[in-house]
């Protein structure tokens, strides 16, 4: 596996949508507990990061790091993520590793389809979408290829739009509320859409693993939502 040269115990978790999911990776292998949340993320993300741990019979303190999806995405679950894992890492001293939600699912096509590269976009509501380019590296992680960012549709082009570079992946939300105009704007071959894909925490623990080698970890105080703009609701 791409992760296996990591020797880290990281527990990591995902609200920040209609699902909720968390991931224990523990020597080479990750095991995930993932469901539709309906409104219920902080009633189960808690009872899954528990369960998780018990299976594998640990405590909150033998785990590496923590780490969570911090957007974009739902801003109620980007706040309720941030705030379990600021709590579950400051009770255990352990540092806290934050990853990009496209980022995330742009690792779950890599897994499951085997995508080189992927257009990420997440419905942001007001006619807008969270919008990311991401492609794959020798190792098979999904890296940008600029900056998450939230847009119109008609502003999410693919980076190098119109150049040979073969088919792309589409996932996320945003492909299901705007899909023509996203279609329209990103000026490049589509070989899928998944619209449907979730992010999921056992993609959100790979990219943190990698993070985590890296040192990218930070201290619990400073584990953060990104939003991406601070308005939450249209005027």
């Amino acid at each position: 596996m791409i992760f296996r040269r990591y020797p880290v115990r990281l527990l990591a978790l995902d609200t920040s949508s209609a699902h909720c999911s968390a991931a224990l990776l523990l020597d080479g292998e990750v095991a995930q507990r993932l469901e539709p949340a309906q409104r219920r993320h902080g009633e189960l993300i808690l009872a899954m990061m528990e369960g998780l741990l018990a299976a594998a019979g640990l405590r909150p303190v033998d785990v590496d790091a923590y780490a969570f999806a911090h957007g974009p995405g739902s801003f109620t679950g980007l706040r309720i993520a941030a705030a379990v894992v600021q709590g579950a890492a400051l009770a255990a001293d352990r540092p806290v590793v934050g990853v990009s939600t496209l980022a995330a699912l742009a690792q779950g096509c890599r897994r499951e389809g085997g995508a080189e590269r992927v257009l990420c976009a997440l419905d942001a509501r007001m006619g807008e979408v969270y919008f990311g380019a991401y492609a794959a590296d020798a190792r098979g992680l999904m890296r940008p290829l600029g900056e998450d960012r939230v847009c119109p549709p008609s502003m999410a082009v693919a980076p190098g739009a119109g150049a040979r570079v073969g088919p792309w992946r589409a996932a996320g939300s945003g492909w299901a509320a705007h899909g023509d105009a996203l279609r329209a704007a990103c000026g490049c071959a589509l070989a899928a859409i998944d619209a449907e894909r979730p992010c999921e925490a056992r993609d959100v623990a790979v990219l943190a693993a990698d993070a985590f080698a890296a040192g990218q970890a930070v201290d619990a105080a400073d584990a953060v939502p990104v939003y991406l703009r601070d308005r939450v609701t249209s005027t």
